[in-house]
């Protein structure tokens, strides 16, 4: 048996912004979407005043303020700097660990270490605490999905609030059992409210349900991933640890405008610094794509007003990760799709067809070396370089923009505590 554990960031966005930001502590605080539109991350005394995930932010706007909350604009560059310190220090405990999402991390351990696994889960998340300010919660299991459920117990059940830590291997068998009739199937992995609404018609309510369904019918009636939960769910080990990331299969840069936007000249900036971001990304990842989508949007929520969503892919006769030729993709693109009189709200850039940049086949006919290729390289290699260290956009192309009245509205961001020289916090 090959215990596993998964390692969960409680309220990630909001416990990131009071690591730095003592005012927050026992306060209501949501962190909002995009253009600051609705609340994506919710502390437990905004969760209290029965503030939804995903409630727009006007509806709670006048709540807040009686209970002196705060609403504060994602600030993607410290989530993202957070993470990383994060995962850096759960590595520390085994040399198995799967990075799950911004805030999750599986580790697996070995049979031996299965005994002292409750007093790891401890040590943990005190070092996690210690060393980059995050509480976490720790769920120890012989499955990843039973990990990911004795998670669920220590970061929601009552039993287990004060040490954080749950592990279903030390659980007596009545224990599991009583904790399986009592979670709902949508506290599984993986089982959202409309799957959760399915399986209730058929008679699967529980996580006991659930364990108990016959794989082969769920399989027959449902998918094979259902059934495979199912057994994960049993003690049987159906998903393996993902120690290397999954090739991409695409990369997507998109947001909301902060202002509705009319003219192709706005749209062509918008799209452009999305693509550069995009290549910028591809290259990091040592990709070439040889498919360019773009896709611009009016608001589905203006009713009133006239729609238009279309998407055009180019195909490149070259797969490439320079930022120039995707830009001029995106141009031609846009050219093919824009229509004048429409208040467009979004626009998006998805690079696709991906492959390594060394895994390609030459061209033929192409020259042995384009001149100014080394060159090209150098550059492209400087420009990430410096937008690296000093923030993204300090080195950005003329397509791009100046004033860009069409970037996202974050009226409420927080300074860049780990990622701005001049926003450092501090003491005095």
């Amino acid at each position: 048996m090959t215990p596993y554990a998964l390692i969960d960031a409680n309220n990630f966005y909001v416990s990131c912004e009071r690591v730095f930001d003592y005012h927050l502590r026992d306060r209501p605080v949501v962190v909002l979407s995009n253009n600051d539109g609705c609340c994506v991350a919710r502390s437990p005394e905004a969760k209290a005043l029965g503030i939804r995930m995903g409630q727009p932010f006007f509806e709670v706007r006048d709540l807040l303020a009686q209970h002196q909350g705060r609403a504060l604009s994602s600030n993607y560059a410290l989530y993202g700097d957070m993470s990383s310190r994060l995962m850096q220090v759960i590595g520390q405990f085994s040399p198995e660990q799967e990075v799950y999402s911004i805030d999750e991390s599986f580790l697996r351990f070995t049979p031996g270490e299965a005994a002292g696994l409750t007093a790891l889960g401890g040590q943990l998340r005190a070092r996690v605490l210690q060393w980059t300010g995050l509480p976490v919660g720790v769920g120890i299991g012989p499955t990843k999905t039973l990990a990911k459920l004795a998670n669920h117990l220590a970061k929601k059940h009552p039993d287990f609030a004060a040490a954080g830590v749950c592990n279903w291997l030390e659980l007596p068998a009545a224990a599991r059992a009583a904790y399986a009739a009592e979670l709902g199937v949508a506290a599984v992995w993986g089982i959202g409210g409309r799957w959760a609404a399915r399986l209730g018609q058929a008679g699967i309510q529980t996580v006991a349900d659930l364990r108990r369904a016959d794989p082969v019918d769920l399989r027959r009636r449902f998918n094979v991933v259902l059934a495979r939960t199912a057994l994960e769910l049993r003690g049987t080990p159906c998903l393996a640890l993902e120690e290397t990331p999954p090739p991409r299969q695409q990369i997507i840069a998109s947001r909301s405008f902060g202002q509705p936007v009319t003219t192709q000249a706005e749209l062509g900036e918008a799209l452009a610094s999305h693509t550069a971001r995009a290549a910028a990304r591809l290259r990091a990842a040592g990709l070439v794509t040889g498919l360019l989508q773009v896709s611009i949007a009016t608001s589905p929520f203006r009713e009133d007003e006239p729609q238009y969503h279309p998407t055009w892919g180019l195909a490149l006769p070259v797969p490439t990760a320079d930022t120039v030729p995707l830009l001029r993709a995106a141009r031609a693109a846009l050219g093919l799709i824009y229509r004048a009189g429409y208040r467009y709200q979004r626009a998006g850039v998805v690079l696709l067809d991906l492959s390594p940049a060394g895994a390609l086949t030459g061209d033929l006919f192409a020259p042995v070396a384009p001149a100014g290729a080394a060159r090209r390289a150098r550059l492209l290699e400087v420009l990430d370089g410096v937008n690296g260290r000093w923030g993204r956009g300090t080195l950005r192309y003329l397509a791009e923009g100046g004033a860009q009245p069409w970037r996202m509205r974050r009226e409420r961001l927080s300074p860049g505590y780990t990622t701005r020289w001049e926003e450092l916090p501090g003491v005095g």
